[in-house]
């Protein structure tokens, strides 16, 4: 009957995670993939109230029959446990590619506390980009040391807040050596450009903003030896105005990545980083 298929498929996928730790070697790593598990599993609220309502519907089936919303609540989420167990499939096939020397890294409470809030924001992501973004820091994080997990944190706060437009954005500064809001703007969306007092172009003009505010992207500047910003020149004084403003996709003035949006996408962008640069 469906109901008992449900609590069966449930099982399934428990004994399956159960399988995969049972099969990883050597000892130390099974125990370091196991303490994963738990802070993943643990962090999220649902996955208790699940395995505790398997037991009890094995023990009242005749109930359980007659519960549809139960029955209901026990699919929408053996659909997510299924889709839970496969991100940490993931995760431990990558961390054990990467060698025992990140073992010290991995058994610490500073990396087990990012997989807590990390599996936390990705059970509720609302898209699968965000979700898999997670995942891209959670095991560059596990082999990389470019910055402190504070700010790892907020990179997982950035995933949170930030939608996949503002995502977009970041890739076209990324890839390209300092394109204007015209040539992110073609990128992405194509080469018809809305009017200025359109909804699109406000729209756009908010990504830019938040992106900037948020200290992800910033205008290019010019820096001395040490490292501080050159004040801008002033240019020469029209003797006549356009009596317009500035375009939201004007083409002059580049942006490029700050040195925090840098690590933000060298974290969560690149596939394991270029297999940990080597």
């Amino acid at each position: 009957m469906a109901n008992d298929n449900e609590i069966t498929r449930s099982d399934a996928i428990i004994e399956t995670i159960r399988a995969e730790l049972a099969s990883a070697e050597p000892s130390r790593k099974k125990r370091i993939l196991e303490a994963i598990a738990l802070a993943a599993l643990g962090s999220i609220p649902w996955v208790g109230g699940v395995l505790a309502a398997t037991a009890t519907f094995k023990f009242d089936e005749a109930g359980v029959r007659q519960d549809n919303l139960r029955n209901q609540w026990l699919e929408e989420h053996h659909q997510k446990l299924g889709l839970l167990r496969g991100t940490l499939s993931e995760v431990f096939n990558r961390i054990q590619g990467l060698g025992e020397e990140i073992n010290d890294r991995l058994e610490s409470q500073e990396y087990l506390g990012l997989i807590r809030k990390a599996f936390r924001e990705w059970d509720q992501a609302d898209t699968e980009e965000k979700q898999r973004l997670i995942v891209q820091l959670v095991t560059n994080a596990a082999g990389v040391r470019i910055c402190s997990d504070d700010i790892l944190r907020l990179f997982l706060d950035w995933i949170e807040v930030y939608h996949e437009a503002h995502f977009a954005v970041i890739r076209e500064v990324h890839k390209n050596e300092g394109p204007t809001r015209y040539d992110i703007w073609t990128a992405v969306y194509g080469k018809d450009i809305p009017r200025d007092d359109s909804a699109e172009a406000d729209l756009y003009k908010m990504l830019i903003r938040d992106l900037s505010t948020g200290g992800v992207i910033r205008q290019a500047r010019e820096t001395d030896s040490s490292g501080r910003f050159r004040k801008k020149t002033s240019p020469p004084r029209r003797l006549t105005s356009t009596g317009v403003m500035e375009s939201a996709f004007e083409d002059t003035k580049q942006y490029v990545l700050t040195e925090l949006g840098k690590q933000f996408v060298h974290y969560t962008m690149n596939e394991l980083v270029t297999r940990l640069e080597a």
